[in-house]
């Protein structure tokens, strides 16, 4: 089940580029970066109430961000819902013929567990569910 909108992530070339714009045109502030090596990605998070912008860097020429920067350029990647117990989410989906990036939830930002509806399965908007761990 979804309980809200975990935060909306945001592909960019370089986090410290955009920085300036979020935080002193906006008037936001980055609470935290995290390197995830396993996703080849760097990530800010920019708290908005109770949600997050998640600004999202690529590490590496083969992480999946680099060619989504390339064939699409900046701005929306993905939005992600925080839900309860993503293993039963991820069964429930695939039930009912969700195309998935992944069989199983695999480790995210803050060692969140994470997993991606296919943008086929949902109208061209790539979905990530998130498991908060505490």
């Amino acid at each position: 089940m979804i309980k809200k909108i975990s935060h909306i992530a945001i592909a960019v070339k370089n986090i410290e580029e955009v920085r300036n714009f979020y935080e002193e045109i906006l008037g936001l502030r980055i609470e935290k970066i995290e390197e995830i090596p396993e996703r080849k990605v760097k990530v800010a998070f920019i708290p908005i109430g109770e949600t997050r912008i998640e600004l999202v860097e690529p590490m590496s020429d083969d992480s999946p961000v680099k060619k989504f920067l390339e064939e699409r350029g900046g701005g929306i990647h993905h939005i992600s819902f925080e839900v309860k117990e993503i293993e039963k989410e991820i069964i429930r989906l695939k039930e009912k013929g969700i195309r998935l990036t992944s069989e199983k939830p695999e480790r995210g930002a803050e060692g969140n567990l994470v997993c991606f509806i296919h943008p086929k399965s949902t109208y061209g908007v790539l979905i990530e569910l998130n498991e908060k761990r505490e």
